[in-house]
């Protein structure tokens, strides 16, 4: 038993450390999608989110002011996202009551979503 136990400590020690360098990689929101954009921030356009919004497009490194039921959420879609995600996980809880996919372009070719 005690061999065996020997010859598992470094197997299950390498396991935790592989586990731990991963998550130590793990990408945020921010990194992901972007973030607020500072309050003294100059926005490049406006978008105005309705009922009726379905999707919006916008360019990486582009800073956007929403205006979202009543709301203003200023980002800064810097993020390295190039999967469609829905508005609702930059938005603050509650401000988003239908689903709206935002698509974010690199910008180089002005395509959205690559």
């Amino acid at each position: 038993m005690e061999r065996i136990v020997k010859l598992l400590l470094p197997a299950v020690a390498a396991l935790t450390l592989s586990a731990a360098s991963v998550s130590a990689f793990a990408l945020t929101t921010g990194d992901m999608y972007g973030e607020p954009a500072a309050a003294d921030a100059s926005y490049d356009r406006t978008i105005v989110v309705t009922p009726q919004t379905k999707y919006i497009n916008v360019t990486r490194g582009e800073v956007v002011n929403l205006k979202v039921a009543g709301k203003d959420i200023a980002w800064n879609f810097d993020g390295v996202s190039g999967q469609p995600f829905d508005l609702a996980r930059i938005a603050p809880e509650g401000a988003v009551d239908h689903p709206v996919r935002v698509y974010m372009s690199s910008g180089a070719d002005g395509g959205f979503g690559d």
